[in-house]
């Protein structure tokens, strides 16, 4: 019964989406009049490719975004390497241009359509894939049944599924367990994701970590990492990373807070989502304090309190330059940002005790000293204490780096779990002691 009913609700789903197709293209000229779209490649997103296909096998592997896509630029890599075409696929602008200056010789880059029906089968029609990956949790309904009934092998790569979502799909699991049944295989990032991902109805599930532990840092701008000092100059400085509503306030408190002790201070607070800029701005300069805000490209000048970076992008920038990072979605109930960058830009971490989306690195992180602070009194004491002492932060920062390098690994385990999958015997795996 259940099976008829979410059979049901993917027939509607699909309906919906082919009802819907002849007005959607509004809907992404609006995008792309807002910057959200590359209106150069509307059609992309309708399926319509702008490449030929070349011969051979082709393998389909999609990210949505910025994170997903450093994390699998090096599996990618190897694929290419393997002598396979590979047919990357994203959703935003950002990660477009990253995947334009980043992808390798033999790898192609297209915006993925929209999962609506007639798009979808135009897009397999052209491109012919002989094996899809999927970075993460991107798992759409109509791409997953239409690569099905074309018997293409579905793999989930990198893969998580934080306690939200899981609840998520549990609620409609009528909807979710037909659409898991279809992966051949899911490559999870921790012992709790594979638990999540078998209890959803996936037959095949290994732990293979983390890509984003293998991945190369992004590098940040050199000129715009040089601009950004020489703004600062001096200043004592501290950076509130991917921070949610509610957390701008507190980086707020902890400033003026510390301002007596730190003169000078800067603040640099980057929102996890970028559009909510401009009223986090006037939310502090109503509390009195001068804000400059980095979308409209207002400078840093000595009198400014906080730094709003509202952009898309550049949190390595300031993960570059800060001594000190609270990472956000940990004090308020969003289960935590993920930590792993900031750790390998060299900043001492901090963070709030909501971080279940990524609590296998945080559990390690916290062995080596990294501090879990409650409200912005313990914030302020611990930002204070690290600016204060720069070798304690050192310290921080080199017993942090010790305490995650078990979990490098994952891009050697990844692309072996994929060898079945692969034409013959692919030869972009390296041998044993051979550095990835």
């Amino acid at each position: 019964m259940a099976e008829e009913a979410g059979g049901g609700l993917l027939a509607a789903y699909r309906l919906a989406g082919i009802c819907a197709a002849p007005f959607l293209p509004l809907l992404l000229s609006r995008r792309a009049r807002q910057g959200k779209e590359d209106a150069a490649r509307l059609d992309e997103r309708r399926g319509i490719a702008s490449r030929p296909r070349p011969g051979g096998f082709l393998v389909w592997v999609h990210a949505a975004s910025v994170g997903e896509t450093n994390a699998v630029l090096p599996l990618i890599g190897r694929l290419a390497a393997a002598g396979v075409t590979v047919l990357f696929t994203t959703v935003t602008v950002t990660s477009a241009q990253i995947a334009a200056a980043r992808l390798p010789q033999g790898a192609i880059h297209q915006f993925s359509p929209l999962d609506v029906a007639p798009w979808i089968d135009r897009f397999l029609r052209h491109w012919q894939p002989d094996l899809a990956l999927f970075v993460e949790s991107e798992l759409w309904p109509v791409t997953i049944m239409s690569l099905a009934e074309r018997g293409v092998p579905q793999v989930l790569v990198n893969a998580r599924l934080s306690e939200r979502s899981f609840g998520r799909w549990r609620r409609h699991e009528s909807i979710a367990r037909p659409l898991f049944a279809r992966l051949a295989l899911c490559l999870a990032q921790s012992p709790l994701d594979a638990e999540r991902y078998r209890a959803m109805g996936v037959r095949r599930v290994e732990v293979t970590g983390n890509l984003k532990f293998d991945a190369p840092l992004p590098a940040p701008d050199p000129e715009a990492v040089a601009a950004l000092r020489q703004s600062i100059g001096e200043r004592p400085m501290w950076l509130a990373a991917s921070t949610h509503e509610g957390e701008e306030a507190i980086a707020a408190q902890v400033h003026r807070e510390l301002a007596p002790a730190h003169p000078g201070l800067l603040t640099v607070i980057v929102p996890r989502h970028p559009e909510r800029g401009p009223a986090i701005a006037e939310m502090l300069r109503q509390w009195g304090l001068a804000v400059a805000l980095r979308g409209p490209g207002e400078p840093v000048s000595s009198g400014t309190d906080i730094y709003v970076a509202d952009t898309l992008g550049e949190l390595g920038l300031f993960y570059r330059i800060a001594p000190v990072a609270f990472i956000g979605g940990s004090l308020v109930p969003r289960g935590g940002q993920n930590p792993i960058e900031p750790v390998r830009f060299e900043c001492a971490v901090l963070h709030g005790p909501h971080v279940h989306n990524f609590a296998d690195i945080y559990a390690a992180l916290d062995t080596s000293g990294s501090e879990t602070v409650a409200d912005a009194e313990q914030l302020a004491a611990a930002v204070h204490r690290l600016l204060a002492d720069p070798a304690r932060a050192r310290n921080r920062v080199r017993a942090a780096a010790a305490a995650l390098q078990p979990f490098s690994g994952a891009l050697d385990a990844t692309f072996a779990a994929l060898q079945p999958f692969l034409p013959g015997r692919a030869k972009g795996q390296p041998a044993a002691g051979t550095p990835s």
